[in-house]
Order: C-alpha cells, then structure tokens, then sequence
C-alpha cells in the first residue's frame, strides 16, 4: 500500500478547525465568513486554500491570535499534535491594570443628607416658619 501523498494545501477553516483555533468547523466557518479570519492580511472565504508559510490572523473568544502555517492538516487531532502545525506569533496580553479601589464616603462629607440640609435651613433662618 503506498503512502498517502503530501498535502500542498488545505481549506482555512477545516484547518483552523483542526489545530484547534475554533471548537467546531462551523465555527471557524462562521468566522470566515464574518471576516474575523484573515490570510496574509486579506479576508477570505472558507474554501481559501492555505499553504505552509501562511500568515493567519483569527479572532477568536479569548483575542485576536496570529499564526504561521507549518503543516496541513484536515483533521482534528490531539491538542499536543495540533500545537506543531502552526508557529504562535501572537504577542502576549497587556499586563492587567491596576483595578481602581471602591473609595467609600466619609460620613458627612459629599452631599448633605436631608437632616443635615435641616439643620442648615434652621441655622440660617430659613426653616419655614
């Protein structure tokens, strides 16, 4: 029996779909068509052909990622396997800032409460009376 023949290219989004850019080859569908991946800088179809050397750029759920092609698989593999056919060229997230603290209110400082605007009233003789 003779060897299966090297794959020269494979379509985008059964090969995104394979080394696990999207959890479904719908999904990666899906992004194809709504131009959230992209070849070479270029949004292209689902059926666009990719070959090794490629530069793709996918948004997905957790950020945009950028890769390079490496090898052409069709098919779904394991996650160890699949890591080798594209080089990672996505940089790495910003560093998360520094959340602002909840600042809490001196008592009796800010707007006055309505007992307070009372007192005020009273004091400056405008109470009503």
């Amino acid at each position: 029996m003779a060897a299966p023949a090297p794959v020269e290219s494979a379509r985008l989004d059964a090969w995104a779909w394979a080394v696990r850019l999207f959890p479904t080859r719908s999904a990666a569908t899906a992004a194809c068509r709504a131009g959230h991946l992209k070849v070479n800088g270029a949004s292209v179809k689902p059926a666009h052909l990719v070959r090794t050397g490629d530069t793709v750029r996918a948004l997905t759920r957790g950020g945009e990622r950028i890769v390079v092609v490496r090898g052409l698989i069709t098919k779904r593999t394991s996650a160890a396997l699949a890591v080798l056919q594209y080089d990672d060229r996505t940089p790495p997230p910003p560093p998360r800032e520094e959340r602002a603290q909840v600042v809490i209110r001196e008592r009796g400082s800010g707007r006055p409460t309505k007992r307070e605007r009372r007192e005020t009233d009273r004091l400056r003789g405008r109470d009503g009376a």
